[in-house]
């Protein structure tokens, strides 16, 4: 069966070219040309690899990344014209899993993606959604969190916190990341909200809350063991 391959770019023509070469490469393409289609159609065809434009009208791709990678843990591969460390970081931090500027070849992107599939096959996780630590499972494909066997609801925000901080154990977040990568770059209010969030979800985790740390003056940490 050929590789599925979501392909998110709002120019028509930037599309049609990359769409071409992916084909001729043996893949299935599928296209979108914003955001919100491209949501639409990662549901109906669950792609094996997802190529995915930045800037876009509707929603953009970091928005698109950030939810696409809550419930699923397909590659992708962020398309941007800036170039700049700091998107780059951004991009990784939110789960991609590479990065291409443009201008580019189309038959480097070809290349890098039949390298990150290989990569993928290679470390193939069957439970990849189930996050475990210590007597808590958090399962991003159900958006179910369960402590000591029993289900524990979190609101959505308590979710992406929970998930941010675990895909990035042992690496210190400081808040304002956390603000940008959880509430949006557009949110008006201040850090304390990030607090007042980790506090609920500390109370809900009980005793596997030991896994929060607080790095004073900067942030938090998630570390797997105590």
């Amino acid at each position: 069966m050929n590789k599925r391959v979501l392909l998110v770019e709002d120019e028509i023509r930037i599309r049609e070219v990359i769409a071409d070469y992916f084909k001729q490469n043996k893949w299935e393409v599928y296209e979108a040309g914003n955001g919100k289609d491209a949501l639409i159609w990662f549901d109906s065809v669950q792609p094996d690899l997802i190529v995915l434009d930045i800037m876009m009208p509707e929603m953009d791709g970091w928005e698109v990344c950030r939810q696409v990678r809550s419930r699923s843990g397909v590659p992708i591969i962020l398309l941007t014209a800036k170039s700049g460390d700091d998107d780059k970081i951004l991009g990784f931090d939110l789960g991609a899993d590479d990065y291409v500027t443009k201008p580019f070849s189309p038959k480097v992107l070809i290349a890098r993606a039949n390298a990150l599939m290989k990569r993928v096959e290679g470390h193939v996780q069957p439970e990849s959604h189930i996050l475990r630590f210590g007597s808590a499972i958090l399962n991003t494909m159900a958006h179910r969190l369960e402590v000591d066997q029993a289900e524990v609801e979190l609101t959505p925000k308590e979710y992406e916190l929970l998930r941010l901080l675990i895909h990035n154990k042992g690496m210190v977040i400081s808040r304002d990341a956390i603000l940008n990568r959880v509430w949006g770059i557009d949110f008006e209010g201040d850090t304390r909200v990030v607090d007042t969030h980790i506090k609920k979800l500390r109370s809900k985790l009980g005793r596997e809350s030991r896994h929060i740390r607080t790095v004073f003056g900067t942030g938090y940490r998630f570390e797997e063991e105590e």
